[in-house]
């Protein structure tokens, strides 16, 4: 497969729920960021009318889907692709789901764990709970302003990380990733996405007052890469279904691009003349010849069905299995004095 790279934000809000930035700001920071792509994910109402290409970068619509009769919160839903208004689904998340994918949608849980922060009322944890369901294609395995609000756990650590967040983003949830793991292992196939779950607001504390993550500021920290076989060009319905396709079938990693750029990490594998790459299904025909490269030195492991079955330090790794499973890379870098989470990618499924 020739191979075309993407990078991209899935999960933004403007004013139409609880943002500032309007669709053409968000996507003038999406560019001043380096991004290819931003996906607007309001909360329970689908914008239509939005997407094109503003300059360079093109700008989709999905929504952010929860019942608001539900308390405490939970269980949001990113939908992308369904073309529609589906939040008279949302009291039951089998129904919305079906919906969705019934419609031609991609469905994410997003923040599938959360952890709340006891300093406001809004900053409570909104995690999925109905773990019963099926047909979404993935999770948001990583959620930059989820991490945030797990981070300040009093007004002086809110502060602190509100100027120096790069000092506690860390990576995902181990939770989150152990939950993936262990769905994985009983053969669900789910891919991994990430986002900043971008809002621009403005918060005050006492005389201080300021935008604390502007939107290009999230832009260029945690963003969902994707991989095509064909280049994108400029045609928006072109372009749309090929970002939408990858979201489908897990041709996605997870980029914490402020630590250095994610941008060419590769995943492939191969059994004698078969071969694979993220997202994709490998039929073994004998053992198996894994190779992960990344664009820049870090702590590479391989996973395999929530096992650590590889790990090696360099831009390579390059392991050989006969077992079959759900294999995906983690990968790590050092950054102002501890090892963060740098790059995710969904699994190559082997059998």
């Amino acid at each position: 497969m020739r191979m075309y790279e993407y990078a991209g934000n899935p999960h933004v809000h403007t004013p139409y729920s609880d943002g500032q930035a309007l669709h053409a700001d968000v996507a003038q920071a999406a560019a001043k960021a380096g991004l290819d792509f931003v996906i607007v994910t309001d909360h329970n109402v689908w914008v239509d009318g939005c997407e094109r290409y503003y300059d360079k970068v093109m700008l989709l619509v999905g929504e952010e889907i929860h019942d608001v009769r539900r308390q405490p919160q939970a269980n949001h839903l990113l939908v992308y692709n369904a073309e529609s208004e589906l939040v008279k689904y949302a009291s039951s998340s089998q129904a919305l789901i079906n919906e969705a994918n019934d419609r031609g949608g991609v469905c994410y849980l997003a923040h599938p764990y959360e952890y709340r922060s006891p300093l406001e009322a809004d900053m409570m944890a909104i995690p999925w709970i109905d773990w019963d369901v099926t047909g979404y294609a993935g999770f948001e395995i990583w959620n930059y302003m989820s991490e945030f609000k797990a981070l300040a756990r009093s007004r002086l650590s809110a502060l602190y990380y509100a100027y120096f967040p790069a000092n506690g983003i860390r990576g995902p949830f181990p939770i989150t990733l152990k939950h993936w793991d262990h769905l994985l292992a009983q053969g669900r196939r789910i891919a991994a996405i990430g986002g900043a779950d971008a809002h621009g607001n403005t918060y005050s504390m006492g005389p201080l007052r300021r935008v604390v993550f502007p939107y290009e500021k999230l832009f260029r920290c945690v963003n969902t890469h994707i991989i095509t076989d064909q280049p994108f060009d400029g045609d928006l319905e072109h372009d749309k279904a090929l970002i939408y396709e990858a979201f489908q079938t897990g041709h996605t990693w997870v980029g914490y691009d402020l630590l250095a750029p994610s941008k060419g990490f590769r995943f492939h594998a191969r059994s004698i003349n078969k071969e694979a790459t993220i997202g994709e299904e490998l039929v073994r025909t004998a053992a198996t010849k894994f190779d992960v490269q990344t664009p820049a030195n870090a702590e590479i492991r391989l996973i395999c069905n929530g096992h650590r079955v590889a790990q090696g330090n360099g831009q390579r790794l390059q392991y050989t299995s006969a077992e079959p499973g759900a294999y995906r890379v983690e990968a790590y870098r050092r950054h102002r004095g501890g090892r963060r989470g740098w790059i995710f990618s969904s699994p190559i499924y082997v059998t």
